[in-house]
């Protein structure tokens, strides 16, 4: 074979190899944008709201089966849209400028760069209908008039500092940081009643699953069925 009929097979290898890693690619895209859409999603940590069990800086993993599919638990760890100036008067996240700001914005639209900054994370403490109290004479919030025993809160922490008797209205659920002094959550948006303070079931995201990063930190999220179970048989609202 002559010089020049092996440069046309070269060139042909040459755009047969590109063609191959663009379809590769192409799919690769597709395929996370199918999962973060319809399955998991990243997510970090700005805050230390949840701490210990979650820590700023930490990644996670966030199911989209719960609530699509799934029943959101009293205890589940979940992730959700900002209801309603929930983010108001917190620090700005740094803004993305250039090809950086450019390329973090489109690997976290396809599900390869995690998500965080408009959205917020606290665990579940009541589901629709629930008749949720602080504090009972020993400290202890009651749901449905059962005490919980909450082991997870942040150490020195009291359940909470702010007293609240409410009903978790319909299609809601109330919320709390597992860093009861440190977490603006339902609390501190509620008009006494429940209604302002609970968190639309439609603005959940998902329920947090896994810590996939730092490395020291992996491990998967509990929702205490011990602890948080026990309001399913008390004495009701």
């Amino acid at each position: 074979m002559t010089t020049g009929e092996m440069r046309p097979a070269a060139r042909r290898s040459g755009w047969r190899w590109l063609r191959e890693v663009f379809i590769v690619v192409a799919c690769s895209v597709i395929l996370s944008l199918l999962i973060k859409t319809f399955l998991v999603q990243p997510f970090w940590i700005p805050s230390g709201s949840m701490e210990n069990t979650l820590i700023p800086g930490d990644r996670i993993l966030v199911s989209k089966l719960t609530p699509r599919f799934q029943h959101i638990n009293r205890g589940d760890v979940i992730v959700f849209s900002d209801p309603g100036g929930w983010l108001e008067g917190e620090d700005d996240p740094p803004q993305r400028t250039g090809l950086s700001g450019a390329v973090q914005n489109a690997l976290e639209f396809v599900g390869l760069y995690p998500a965080g900054d408009n959205h917020l994370i606290k665990r579940v403490i009541g589901l629709p209908g629930d008749h949720v109290v602080c504090c009972n004479a020993a400290g202890q919030i009651t749901v449905n008039g059962a005490p919980l025993k909450e082991s997870q809160i942040y150490p020195g922490d009291a359940a909470s500092g702010r007293k609240f008797n409410i009903t978790v209205p319909a299609d809601s659920v109330w919320v709390m940081g597992d860093h009861r002094g440190d977490s603006a959550d339902s609390r501190f948006h509620d008009d006494g009643t429940g209604a302002t303070g609970s968190v639309p079931i439609s603005d959940v995201t998902g329920r947090a699953i896994v810590v996939i990063w730092p490395l020291d930190r992996i491990g998967t999220l509990s929702d205490y069925p011990d602890i948080y179970d026990v309001a399913s048989k008390g004495s009701g609202p």
